[in-house]
């Protein structure tokens, strides 16, 4: 898929809706009412704004769940997934007293026999429109989507979960109507493993439900298969990474800064608390957020001297309160500026924990992970790297983050090690972070020291 603006998922997405469901509704010329449960309100709100519905003759968005008032002259759109509590809720909007005149019915993926069965009971002289439109999964950025499931991870890892069956079911289900909307019809690749089986039980799942789905297309022909690779991998097949300190822009912030909800709040330079939401809206945040960190400190200052000599402003360093001046001398530029501000605030709060800890953090963690230093010499006793990470005041989080590179450098750690290792830090509280990565398939404690791994007790 381009990386581009214009080719990028959200556009994708949006495109596909307004082919399907808005294309649908262009066919009479009234206003209409569109009704989304929370997954669809989160669907349509990452690709699209309320003007753009507006614009396409839909007058009010409302909550599936929550009492509306009825509106017998008007058509409503219902965009939802295909659950016993979605099309319960529909049900009772239609049953005994009708809310709409009638209803136009899309389902994000496909709707068992029995639900559809059970509209058509009830609902059938209203519904106009019934179709499924395969797209359970949520767009995040231009090549960057989830499956809006963070309770995914304990149902497949954890050893007393009771669905993981199901919740890969479902997660091959979301796969599927990803490559639908991509038009798709990709090789399926996973790393065969003994300690990594849940990759191999869904490559297996998404290839029978590619297959089926793609037995015959619109024109009535097999799809064949096409160029693109779906890599199917665990989270044990690299645990380094989301241990590690990232230095990137967006991986920097949302790790060192407290970011919720993708939103940032900072101080102005009058004092006064203000934020600022970190999404596609923002094109700097869109332009700077998978740079270096060193790069982005060195372009936004760059930026706002580029505005500045636009408009003949006098050249100087470029701190929060000039941009502020510059804001109510340039009103123009305002929007502009704003971003420029709230980035480099931003980048500054990062490169301020970088200064205080994280720079001698990340040496220790290279070393680890990389197994060698700065020079290229391979690193002979892991615990001589781990030791002035442990012995230095950083936070008990930093220092659990450091014994798992220790343990994962090693392949692996004796129980005796690890627990005077955990005594030494005092962090048996933590104790069970560690532990539970074995559930991922990554060796946390062995018998024998791994071979290569010449790492002394502590």
């Amino acid at each position: 898929m381009a990386a581009g603006s214009d080719y990028g998922l959200k556009k994708i997405v949006w495109k596909r809706i307004k082919e399907t469901i808005i294309a649908d509704c262009r066919k009479s010329d009234v206003w209409k009412i569109l009704i989304l449960d929370p997954f669809t309100t989160k669907l349509l709100s990452s690709c699209c704004k309320m003007s753009d519905l507006m614009s396409e003759k839909i007058t009010i968005v409302e909550d599936l769940y929550k009492i509306r008032e009825p509106v017998p002259e008007m058509k409503a759109i219902y965009f939802m997934p295909p659950t016993a509590k979605c099309v319960d809720a529909f049900i009772a909007d239609f049953k005994t007293k009708p809310k709409y005149k009638s209803a136009c019915v899309y389902f994000t993926d496909y709707c068992p026999d029995e639900l559809f069965n059970k509209m058509k009971l009830y609902c059938a002289k209203y519904i106009r429109v019934c179709k499924e439109i395969n797209m359970s999964f949520m767009p995040q950025e231009a090549q960057v989507f989830t499956c809006d499931n963070p309770g995914a991870f304990q149902s497949i890892y954890s050893p007393n979960s009771q669905d993981k069956k199901k919740t890969l079911e479902t997660l091959a289900d979301q796969l599927v109507t990803l490559c639908a909307t991509l038009d798709e019809y990709p090789g399926i690749r996973y790393k065969k493993d003994a300690n990594m089986e849940n990759a191999k039980t869904l490559a297996e799942l998404v290839d029978n439900k590619l297959a089926q789905h793609y037995e015959l297309d619109d024109s009535g022909k097999k799809k064949g298969k096409t160029q693109a690779q779906l890599l199917i991998v665990e989270r044990g097949f690299d645990p380094v990474s989301p241990i590690l300190h990232e230095l990137t822009y967006q991986a920097m912030a949302y790790d060192l800064i407290d970011i919720q909800k993708d939103t940032y709040k900072y101080k102005s330079t009058d004092g006064t608390e203000k934020q600022a939401l970190l999404n596609e809206d923002d094109m700097l945040w869109v332009k700077l957020r998978h740079k270096h960190i060193a790069e982005v400190s060195e372009q936004i200052p760059k930026m706002v001297k580029e505005i500045s000599a636009s408009k003949k402003q006098p050249d100087g360093k470029i701190t929060i309160s000039n941009l502020a001046q510059m804001m109510k001398k340039m009103p123009a530029f305002r929007k502009q500026l704003t971003e420029q501000t709230v980035h480099l605030q931003l980048a500054e709060e990062c490169m301020k924990h970088f200064s205080n800890n994280v720079e001698k953090l990340c040496k220790a963690e290279q070393d680890l992970a990389v197994g060698s230093d700065v020079d290229g010499m391979k690193v002979k006793d892991q615990m001589r790297t781990l030791l002035p990470v442990l012995l230095h005041p950083y936070s008990t989080h930093e220092k659990v983050r450091a014994v798992l590179l220790y343990i994962f450098s090693l392949n692996g750690t004796t129980d005796e090690n690890l627990n005077k290792l955990i005594q030494h830090v005092k962090i048996e509280d933590e104790r069970e972070f560690i532990l539970n990565w074995k559930e991922l398939g990554v060796p946390i404690i062995t018998t024998v020291r791994a071979e290569g791994g010449k790492g002394r007790p502590i």
